[in-house]
């Protein structure tokens, strides 16, 4: 059996960038995915433009969507308002997790962390929703220590999450030993699947400033051979995809149950990556 893969975008913030993420979408979705995610906008005009895509592709295909909700900063009622919105729309599926402050917001809101707000998806909505939450193979950047980082995983499948989607890596031991860890707790794959998250490298600024935002580690050669490589695009692509590709047949060869492609709203990178793994016919 082939393993599953789906796609993230981000909303755009023109309507010429939306057209052609709608193109995009048509184009990854020839490739069968599972679900698209879509990255949530905090804050009025931003969220709008969420609500829009989410709307967009919905009407596009029966290819699940499945929005990004984080919770921090907002009050219980808006929360509420928003998960109504989208169980109108048919929404089934969501991604919860907490969010950044918004810059110049006091106070975290009522739902402080991605816990409370997966118990309160629960609560507000029984069973309705999938609910996916983030985990990271390489700790978050603000947990006190691994087994904290672990536990907290933990604590949100315990609370109604249904899956986890990792933050990007490149080093698959890291992943193994979350995914063990998780194990010696008695929570296994079946039960509470973690999806690998796949950050496609084709600009290498751009992916240390990611990395470097998200406390995602990138091992010391490939930040060496990308520096090397200085301006050339080509080496850049060609190197990144035979790291990423080796990182998937790893992942694969060790039953990762899916891989979800941070596709920074592109065709090609995604679509050469999942060819070379032999993920489509």
């Amino acid at each position: 059996m082939k393993t599953p893969f789906s796609f993230e975008f981000f909303p755009t913030k023109t309507d010429d960038g939306q057209n052609k993420l709608l193109q995009v979408f048509d184009e990854l979705n020839a490739l069968s995915p599972q679900y698209f995610s879509i990255t949530y906008g905090a804050g009025g005009s931003t969220r709008e433009r969420t609500f829009g895509i989410v709307k967009a592709l919905a009407e596009k295909s029966d290819t699940p969507i499945t929005p990004h909700l984080s919770c921090i900063g907002d009050d219980k009622a808006e929360i509420a308002e928003i998960l109504d919105t989208y169980k109108a729309m048919g929404i089934n599926r969501l991604v919860a997790l907490r969010g950044d402050l918004p810059s110049g917001m006091v106070g975290l809101g009522e739902l402080p962390f991605a816990l409370d707000l997966v118990k309160f998806i629960r609560e507000h909505s029984g069973d309705y929703f999938r609910i996916k939450v983030a985990a990271y193979p390489e700790m978050h950047p603000q947990a006190k220590s691994f087994e904290a980082d672990v536990q907290n995983l933990v604590n949100k499948y315990q609370a109604g999450a249904t899956e986890a989607i990792t933050q990007f890596f490149y080093n698959a031991d890291s992943y193994l030993y979350l995914r063990d860890a998780l194990a010696k707790q008695g929570i296994q794959q079946d039960d509470f699947p973690i999806v690998a998250g796949i950050m496609p490298i084709t600009n290498a600024s751009n992916l240390i400033r990611f990395a470097d935002g998200c406390g995602a580690d990138i091992p010391r050669f490939v930040r060496k051979q990308l520096a090397d490589f200085g301006d050339d695009k080509k080496a850049i692509k060609a190197f990144g995809f035979e790291v990423v590709t080796k990182l998937c047949e790893r992942l694969i060869a060790e039953g990762v149950p899916a891989l979800h492609f941070y596709s920074m709203n592109q065709v090609q990178p995604n679509k050469d990556l999942i060819k070379a793994l032999g993920l489509i016919d």
